[in-house]
């Protein structure tokens, strides 16, 4: 329930909506998962709802998670200890001396009782959720600006930021979507704010670990599904099922006042087709770069120039001139997902869109130009897979008739198929290829180098010649800047805008962007930022 004169601070202290306290039995009403014990919830006060126990304050909801390497329900005693005055967990018959509730699932009860706190935020806005293994960022943005350009009030969750209003939150996430609590909590404030829309982007990690549970989606989006997160997900089927959760929940979203587009937007030109078309229940439109693949909007007249892209974004209804600051043929598809989505789920008209494309100069860590005033181009892209990657590289040969050099490596304790992957895809397409360390956690450095440069071999590669390899990545930098000539292109890949880089179980500040400002200033004997510190390797 609202109201206009008593407000309250959510788990950061921040006076977020005009909520007034709730109880423990009204987040359980109306609750579509099923409640073990007990049979009568009491009406026990609320002040937050969390899942880490080290954030417990008074009147907190601890939910135990149970999975990966810690299971929550061990830190009960702390978490009562610190003040909850209730715990929702999975196991039977636990006494934690305040109110127990029993569910079958507490990740996804973490969801819809964060969401019930904030008084179900979701269910006042237009919710537009955008996955895939490469873009989402890239999309998400497309489609908040084309929302702007339309003269909607629109907010967006990335895994870059968070944009309520004129306000800009750098969220730190590390590449995937934040925990359900502060999901909750942004679009608490996006509603208090007054926005109407808002953009989530949402990746199969969060799918899956219900972080976006609760959202009330009403149009889908995908990019792509290629190979990534096997690690986690243990094969592509797995992968692309945690990605049609977002398309499948379409039909699960509560009726709105605003109305319920239930809009499924599909990639004809990918793999996932075929099957998000045949699992999604809701209305469905499709994007393709070819005009003879039976999509409802495809692309016709491509260029490439110095500034961007420029085609012509075609429709049965409509043919609109896109000009846009991106670069790559990825980003063609990127903005024809968008535009499918705004124009045939949220009313923007096709010219407001392409005014959206227009406005949107550089997304952070994205095919990021560095410019010191180099005779040469140096970029920072996100490329962490390989048709991201392979994307990237495409885009550098369009950008230059010189060289592309690459830097990049593969994190440790993921997927390790994608790190020959990787490796074969840069020995074709680029002309010098670096690697390097990009988050190693606790695998040897060395021997992820040497998978990865075993591949390079393997497909033609010659070490000391073609590639090389370069454990320290300031040094990695250097080294593809000092091999750059003028024309050429040098790009960092698979860092992006991420702020750190794990060595062990240690995070080590790092932003590629800055690291790669310092390696050019030190090439040109100018003064620039100094380089980000690394442990020896």
């Amino acid at each position: 329930m609202k109201t206009q004169d008593k407000r309250t601070t959510d788990q950061e202290g921040e006076d977020v909506t005009g909520f007034v306290k709730k109880n423990l039995a009204q987040l359980f009403q109306g609750f579509p998962l099923a409640v073990l014990s007990p049979a009568l919830i009491p009406e026990t006060p609320v002040t937050g709802v969390v899942f880490d126990s080290r954030a417990v304050q008074p009147g907190y909801v601890f939910v135990a998670l149970q999975g990966g390497s810690v299971d929550g329900h061990r830190f009960i005693a702390d978490a009562v200890e610190r003040g909850a005055s209730a715990v929702v967990g999975m196991q039977a018959g636990l006494e934690p001396g305040v109110p127990y509730v029993q569910v079958v699932e507490p990740r996804e009860a973490l969801a819809y009782l964060s969401a019930a706190f904030y008084d179900y935020p979701a269910r006042q806005m237009t919710v537009v959720g955008v996955t895939g293994t490469d873009g989402k960022t890239t999309t998400s943005n497309l489609i908040y600006h084309m929302l702007l350009a339309g003269r909607k009030w629109a907010g967006m969750i990335s895994t870059v930021n968070a944009q309520i209003g004129s306000e800009t939150l750098d969220t730190g996430f590390h590449v995937t979507t934040p925990e359900a609590p502060e999901v909750q909590r942004y679009l608490a404030r996006m509603v208090a704010a007054g926005l109407t829309h808002v953009v989530l982007e949402s990746t199969s990690h969060g799918l899956a670990q219900h972080r976006v549970s609760a959202c009330e989606f009403d149009v889908a989006v995908v990019t792509n599904i290629t190979h990534e997160h096997l690690d986690y997900h243990g094969n592509y089927e797995a992968y692309r099922a945690a990605k049609a959760r977002l398309f499948t929940s379409l039909s699960e979203t509560s009726v709105k006042a605003q109305g319920n587009p239930r809009l499924a937007v599909l990639n004809c030109d990918d793999r996932s087709y075929s099957y998000l078309q045949a699992v999604t229940s809701a209305r469905q439109v499709g994007y393709s770069l070819r005009a003879d693949a039976g999509a409802d909007l495809w692309a016709e007249d491509i260029h490439y120039d110095a500034s961007g892209l420029h085609f012509w974004a075609v429709s049965r209804d409509f043919r609109v001139k896109i000009d846009s600051h991106l670069v790559g043929a990825f980003n063609i598809a990127n903005i024809l997902a968008a535009l499918s989505a705004c124009v045939f789920g949220l009313g923007i008209a096709p010219e407001d869109a392409a005014e959206g494309v227009r406005q949107l100069a550089a997304i952070p860590g994205r095919m990021e130009r560095i410019d010191l005033g180099q005779d040469f181009t140096a970029i920072v892209d996100f490329a962490h897979t390989p048709f991201a990657l392979e994307s990237a590289l495409r885009a550098a040969r369009e950008m230059t008739q010189g060289r592309v050099i690459a830097i990049f490596g593969s994190a440790g304790l993921r997927d390790r198929q994608k790190r020959r992957m990787m490796a074969e895809v840069s020995a074709k397409l680029a002309d010098f290829t670096v690697l390097t360390a990009e988050d190693p956690r606790t695998e040897s450095l060395d021997d992820i180098l040497e998978e990865m440069a075993q591949a390079a071999r393997d497909t033609g590669g010659v070490e000391g010649e073609t590639f090389w390899r370069v454990a320290d990545r300031r040094a990695a930098l250097r080294a593809g800047v000092a091999l750059a000539r003028p024309g050429d292109v040098v790009m960092a890949c698979g860092k992006g805008h991420e702020q750190s880089m794990c060595f062990g179980t240690v995070e080590y500040p790092w932003d590629d962007r800055t690291a790669l400002r310092s390696a050019l200033a030190e090439h040109l004997g100018v003064e620039g930022p100094s380089m980000p510190l690394l442990p020896e390797v």
